[in-house]
């Protein structure tokens, strides 16, 4: 049974999920491939990991993390919890968060050099504590992980990750071309709802199986 989100989430979501046809065919065959491959590990009613990495594990590699994570509650997918890690530590992007405010996830500010935010989507889910760390870091899996490259930087740098069992090269652009611009909050709302929008497919088809069946959850 799925977990209720905060309302403004919720009604984001649905709209995400009717913007699947959105997704080009090329996207929609990568996406096929993560939800095959987590429709086979939850079979095996094991415990699965999803690590997302990017180059500074500052902007896309954190909002996968979350998107994933709520992909997860919002179709009732067991035993899968989701981290993120990058190729050095920086801090999650600031802008980044206010993106995920934007479309009704809560989100704690700590303040300080790399804020461990806490991020949630619905009252009765257990917040994600969200930093920058390495993708070795002692807080993420180490062996046994599906390692899902969020950006094409750390895909080249890392073609091998130590531990990871599944591999899949998910790259998305990076908003921080728009930094300091006008077209700034734009740009990483396009972000959040691109990396939601594939994510929520994918995981919708771990459920219905069948790309057609997109628009059938409730």
């Amino acid at each position: 049974m799925s977990i209720p989100l905060f309302p403004e989430l919720q009604a984001h979501v649905v709209q995400l999920l009717a913007e699947a046809p959105l997704i080009p065919p090329a996207r929609q065959q990568l996406l096929q491939q993560l939800a095959a491959y987590l429709r086979q590990q939850t079979a095996r009613e094991a415990p699965l990991a999803l690590h997302f990495i990017c180059t500074h594990n500052s902007r896309r590699s954190q909002i996968a993390q979350v998107w994933a994570a709520t992909a997860a509650a919002y179709f009732a997918i067991p035993n899968l919890t989701t981290y993120s890690g990058g190729t050095e530590a920086t801090a999650f992007n600031p802008r980044a968060v206010a993106a995920l405010e934007r479309v009704g996830f809560r989100i704690t500010h700590p303040g300080g050099d790399n804020p461990h935010y806490q991020v949630q989507a619905g009252s009765d889910l257990p917040p994600l504590v969200c930093f920058s760390k390495t993708i070795g870091d002692g807080r993420n899996p180490q062996t046994g992980f599906a390692a899902i490259m969020t950006c094409a930087e750390a895909d080249e740098s890392c073609p091998l990750v130590p531990g990871a069992a599944w591999r899949l090269a998910l790259t998305y652009e990076d908003p921080k071309v728009a930094d300091d611009t006008p077209a700034e909050a734009d740009r990483y709302d396009e972000r959040v709802a691109q990396i939601g929008r594939e994510l929520l497919y994918a995981f919708h088809l771990v459920i219905h199986h069948h790309p057609d069946h997109v628009n059938d959850h409730e």
